[in-house]
C-alpha cells in the first residue's frame, strides 16, 4: 500500500448488534464492526459464514432483522424492502456505493464503454460526451483502453470483471464492495483482477470492503481483516497480524489449513 489508513477517519460503515435471518437460519448473529473512511477491509472465513450477506446489507440488497446500521452517516432503516429501487432513500445511498459481484453482470448487447458509461448518464443525467471521456479513462485505468468498443462476448472473464470494476468506479462511489470477484476466474485471469484491486487499495481514496479467498491480496493490500464463521466475527485486526498470528482458535485452525 502507498500509505496507511487514517485511523482517525470517520466510520463509513458501522454495524452494532446486527442480525439477519433467512427463515429459521441465522446468517448474521450480533455483528459489531466499524469500517473507516479510506480503509481496506478484507472479510475472510469459510463459505456460508455470512460474509456476502454482510456486504449486501450495506447497499440494501438485503435488509437486516435487528441491530443498527449506519452507512455514510445515514441510519439505514429496517424497511422498506430493498427490492423497491424507486425508493428515493435507497436510490440516493446506492449512488455512493459500488458493488462488484462474483458474476460480471455486463449488458451483453452493449460495448465495454457503454457498460461503463450507462449509469452516470441514466441515473445522474450527465452528458454523454463528458461521461465517455471519463469512461475511456477508467478503461485505461484497468488496462482495457483498447477494448472500449468490444462486446462482452469478445472479452475474457478477467477482462469482463475489469470492465465491471470500471463500471462501479464510473459513479465515483465513496464505498466499493467486492464479493469474491475472482471466484469464477482461472488463476491467470484472477491475477489480472487482483492487480487492479491492489492499485485501488493503495490509493485509500475510498472505502473498500472485500469478501475474498485471495489471502495474498488480504495480507498485502488490506489494512484489516475480519474472520467470520457461522454469522459471527470471531477475530478482527491488522491484516498481517491476524493472518500470521491469529488469536482465535477457529481462525488459527482455518488459516493453518488454507495458507
Amino acid at each position: 500500500m502507498l500509505g496507511p489508513m487514517n485511523e482517525s477517519a470517520p466510520a463509513s460503515v458501522a454495524f452494532a448488534g446486527v442480525t439477519k435471518r433467512f427463515g429459521d437460519l441465522t446468517v448474521l448473529d450480533g455483528i459489531d464492526l466499524e469500517v473507516h473512511a479510506g480503509e481496506v477491509l478484507a472479510l475472510l472465513g469459510p463459505s456460508g459464514g455470512g460474509k456476502s450477506t454482510l456486504l449486501r446489507l450495506i447497499n440494501g440488497l438485503e435488509i437486516r432483522d435487528g441491530g443498527t446500521l449506519r452507512v455514510l452517516d445515514r441510519d439505514v432503516p429496517l424497511g422498506p424492502p430493498a427490492a423497491l429501487p424507486s425508493d428515493p432513500w435507497w436510490r440516493d445511498l446506492r449512488q455512493e456505493i459500488g458493488f462488484v459481484f462474483q458474476a460480471f453482470h455486463l449488458y451483453p448487447h452493449k460495448t465495454a464503454l457503454e457498460n461503463v458509461t450507462l449509469a452516470p448518464v441514466a441515473v445522474r443525467g450527465r452528458a454523454v460526451d463528458e461521461v465517455e471521456v471519463e469512461g475511456r479513462a477508467l478503461l485505461e485505468r484497468v488496462g482495457l483502453a483498447h477494448k472500449a468498443d468490444a462486446m462482452p462476448r469478445q472479452l475474457s472473464g478477467g477482462q469482463q470483471q475489469r470492465v465491471a470494476i470500471a463500471r462501479a468506479l464510473a459513479m465515483d462511489p465513496r464505498i466499493l464492495l467486492f464479493d469474491e470477484p475472482t471466484s469464477a476466474l482461472d488463476p491467470e485471469m484472477s491475477a489480472e483482477v487482483i492487480e487492479v484491486m491492489r492499485a485501488l487499495a493503495a490509493q485509500h481514496d475510498r472505502t473498500l470492503i472485500v469478501v475474498t479467498h485471495e489471502f495474498g491480496f488480504a495480507r498485502e493490500a488490506a489494512d484489516r481483516v475480519a474472520f467470520l464463521e457461522h454469522g459471527r466475527i470471531l477475530e478482527v485486526g491488522p491484516a498481517r497480524e491476524v493472518l500470521e498470528s491469529p488469536q482465535h482458535e477457529r481462525a488459527r485452525a482455518f488459516f493453518e489449513r488454507v495458507l
